[in-house]
């Protein structure tokens, strides 16, 4: 993660936002007091919401949780897919 005051991010701005789009870089920009802002790519802030969407109901959520354990304790079934 890297933090950067506003000048440096706008002298900066290419190669930054290259690196978070290319290198999955997670960049502050410190713009002052409680005024900062995080950049993140795309697909970052897309796989975000998708984990907010899928954690925002607490039955979905115990299901994720619960596989999750299953899997940790190798308590999971193993099936060969089947070819159409």
């Amino acid at each position: 993660m890297n933090v950067l005051n506003y000048t440096e991010f706008r002298n900066q701005m290419k190669p930054v936002l290259d690196s978070v789009v290319h290198d999955g870089e997670t960049v502050i920009v410190n713009r002052g007091e409680k005024n900062n802002a995080v950049i993140i790519s795309l697909d970052e802030y897309n796989a975000i919401q998708e984990t907010l969407h899928l954690l925002s109901t607490k039955n979905n959520a115990q299901r994720i949780y619960d596989a999750i354990e299953r899997d940790r304790k190798s308590e999971f079934l193993k099936k060969p897919l089947k070819e159409d």
